[in-house]
């Protein structure tokens, strides 16, 4: 089934010379783990952003599962929409355990339900619930933080998760791991993932397709080992020379 489409999508915004968005069209299937690759002002995050109506389209459609998102309610809509960003954004007055309850608080959850899930979020995400649902934000490392805000868009089982550079500020060692957490934590989901990142080797290693953009067009739309044997066209080409990338099997590298 199609979760995502995108038909002839346009978005101009007023500081920029070009658009945003400039007639971008795509679908991406129930359970693929989607990246969208490229550089700052290419158009990424407004992509995303669109998803969940943080954005309106200045023309075109967008269809979640078959529904036009125009016609749903945006609180509702946002709801049903996993979504993690770069800064996290943790209560820091609230433990883990209410960071990740937020959403369902406001459902209506009862507490039995809720402190279930809660522990069985927390490992999912590799942290031990006894250890860590009491703790602050203030006490736990970058990594932890990310992986509490993952926690926290996933508790409710969204069929779609949107997450724009959720990893861009953490160190090599803990990015390496939480991607590999993140992998793992999709294969057993088989929700629809779309990740946002500027770095190729992150995009090839999570997406089971990879959307390269740039000045809000998509140039290429594929399979890593594709994009790497048969790049669309010279921007492409120029973005796998610059990373050091070399025709073949792109599993070599991790």
């Amino acid at each position: 089934m199609t979760a995502v489409e995108l038909s002839h999508v346009n978005k101009q915004f007023s500081n920029m010379s070009y658009k945003a968005l400039d007639d971008v069209s795509v679908q991406i299937e129930e359970g693929e783990f989607i990246t969208i690759l490229g550089s700052s002002g290419c158009g990424k995050t407004t992509l995303i952003k669109m998803l969940n109506r943080l954005y309106e389209p200045d023309g075109g459609a967008i269809r979640l599962f078959g529904k036009d998102i125009k016609e749903q309610d945006p609180v509702q809509l946002r709801r049903g929409i996993g979504y993690v960003i770069q800064q996290i954004g943790l209560f820091p007055h609230m433990t883990v355990r209410d960071n990740i309850a937020t959403i369902p608080k406001i459902l209506k959850w009862d507490k039995e339900r809720i402190d279930e899930q809660v522990d069985r979020m927390l490992s999912l995400v590799r942290l031990e619930p006894k250890e860590f649902r009491d703790r602050y934000p203030a006490q736990l490392s970058g990594g932890q933080q990310q992986r509490i805000g993952l926690a926290r868009a996933l508790i409710c089982d969204p069929p779609i998760m949107l997450l724009d550079e959720p990893f861009g500020a953490i160190d090599a060692i803990n990015r390496e791991k939480l991607q590999t957490e993140l992998k793992r934590i999709h294969e057993e989901s088989r929700k629809t993932y779309l990740f946002v990142t500027h770095d190729i080797r992150e995009a090839f290693k999570l997406g089971t397709r990879v959307i390269i953009m740039d000045k809000g067009k998509i140039l290429q739309f594929a399979k890593p080992e594709e994009i790497v044997n048969h790049p669309a066209d010279e921007f492409v080409k120029n973005l796998l020379g610059a990373s050091g990338i070399d025709n073949g099997d792109v599993s070599e590298w991790w």
